[in-house]
This record gives C-alpha cells, sequence and structure tokens, in this order.
C-alpha cells in the first residue's frame, strides 16, 4: 500500500490522483500516509510548481495528516534550491503551526495533532536552512507561550543544521 500511495501521490498533478493522494494522506497506517509524502517528494522532483501547489492548499486542509503531509512533502532539502520552493517551506510550516496551536487542549492528544507536531519537529530547521534570511525571522516569532510550540521550537534548535545558524 505504501508504494501505490507514492505512485498515486507522484500524479497528484492530475486532480483524480489528487484526490485519491489526500485521502490516502489520511489513512490510519504510517506507512502509507509517508508513501503519500514520498509521492508529493517525487512530485516536486520533477514539477515543483504542482507540488507548490498542493501543499499550499493542503496546509488549510481541516484534517491535520494533510496538513502533516504538505509540511513533511515540501521539507525536503533537495526540493529546496529555488527561491520559490525555500519561501513556501516557510509559509507550510508557519501555517501548519498556527493551526496546531489553534487547536482545544483536548484535540493536541490526537494521533494526527501527535504527528503534525513531531513532523514540525523537524521540518522548520529544514525550511530555515533553505532560506535563512527569512527562515529565522518567521522561526525567531513562533509563540514559545504555547506548549507545543515551543516543544517544536526546542527540537529544531538541538538539529545542526539550525543551530550553526543562530
Amino acid at each position: 500500500m505504501m508504494c501505490a500511495a507514492a505512485t498515486i501521490a507522484r500524479h497528484a498533478s492530475e486532480p483524480a490522483s489528487a484526490a485519491q493522494a489526500r485521502t490516502l494522506a489520511t489513512d490510519e497506517r504510517w506507512r502509507v500516509r509517508e508513501g503519500v509524502v514520498i509521492g508529493l517528494q517525487l512530485l516536486g522532483d520533477e514539477s515543483p510548481d504542482a507540488l507548490i501547489s498542493i501543499v499550499r492548499a493542503w496546509a488549510d486542509d481541516p484534517d491535520l495528516y494533510v496538513q502533516r503531509a504538505a509540511t513533511a512533502a515540501i521539507c525536503e532539502p533537495r526540493l529546496l534550491h529555488t527561491g520559490s520552493a525555500a519561501g513556501t517551506a516557510i509559509d507550510i510550516c508557519r501555517r501548519t503551526t498556527r493551526h496546531l496551536s489553534d487547536l482545544p487542549p483536548e484535540r493536541r492528544a490526537e494521533p494526527a495533532a501527535r504527528n503534525l507536531r513531531q513532523a514540525l519537529g523537524y521540518c522548520w530547521s529544514i525550511a530555515v536552512a533553505a532560506d535563512p534570511e527569512t527562515g529565522l525571522i518567521a522561526f525567531r516569532e513562533l509563540p514559545t507561550d504555547d506548549r507545543d510550540v515551543a516543544w517544536i521550537v526546542k527540537e529544531n534548535l538541538r538539529k545542526k543544521r539550525l543551530s550553526t545558524l543562530i
């Protein structure tokens, strides 16, 4: 199923495949969800604009697993060699972090929220490293008075790629 999910997501520039990939991004099996991320990254290798369009739409999806897929898909170092891609990664991290912090406390213990938080615990450092000038400003603006956001910041500061920039 993981390979099937990756193949479907690889073709997400086509509307039917995008809809199917979005559904698979919410699958209860983490490997299937990860297959969607891998497929989106493969799409980004060949069509960066298509990936950017998808992750921009998915970042505001009501399902946190879909938000996680958008974040993890764009926060891949090999895809962040252009200003547009790097800027998108920072924007997606900012938006999905805001969605997480806007959740009521009782929803933050849900598996999807924990999964998004975990992804943001490494994605921010990748996005910031791709565009340090813009990324550091956005990263420093994160509201660390929120417990989950404070954890995200702490985890990212432990990453060598970010610690060397600060």
